[in-house]
């Protein structure tokens, strides 16, 4: 598994006062992969590690939720990716956090079923909705997308970055 870590205020696991998992989802049908967009901030589906709840739990939850599509157990495989976040004062002031981000793939033949989806109120406010992208245009269209929202500064690169990461491994 690839590990990555920003750690740009040098901070140490004593510094840490929260911490914070998420799972993030390549879901690969064919050729094509499913992008979450929210008022034009692209992201994978997945979200956070509720207590007491496994990542494959998780995964299969928020995969759930966000996209309708029922996942079974065996067809989760390990992360192929994990990027961990060092963040001093955040997400205010006082407050250390680390994020651990675990990217998973998913391969199937399963389609978005929005009418089993459970979207939250923030998600329903911006309208989000899952896109289906051609895995070779993905990268293009996640940096076309770049300038619709700040926010995408800081989620694509490591979008793109999952991307690059998976056809890589499918080369070798």
């Amino acid at each position: 598994m690839k590990e990555v870590i920003y750690n740009y205020d040098d901070l140490t696991e004593e510094d840490i006062t929260e911490n914070v998992i998420r799972m993030k989802t390549l879901i690969i049908n064919s050729n094509n992969i499913y992008i979450g967009n929210e008022n034009g901030i692209f992201q994978f589906p997945g979200g956070h590690l509720e207590e007491g709840e496994t990542f494959n739990e998780c995964l299969k939850r928020e995969i759930l939720e966000e996209t309708g599509i029922i996942l079974e157990y065996r067809e989760i495989k390990p992360p192929f990716m994990k990027v961990t976040f060092l963040n001093k004062d955040w997400p205010e002031i006082g407050k250390n956090r680390k994020a651990e981000v675990y990217y998973y793939v998913i391969k199937t033949d399963k389609k978005p079923d929005l009418s089993r989806t459970k979207y939250t109120e923030h998600e329903k406010a911006g309208h989000f909705k899952i896109e289906e992208i051609p895995i070779e245009f993905a990268i293009d269209r996640i940096r076309e997308n770049i300038p619709n929202n700040e926010k995408n500064k800081i989620i694509s690169p490591d979008m793109i970055s999952a991307i690059e990461e998976y056809l890589k491994q499918c080369e070798d």
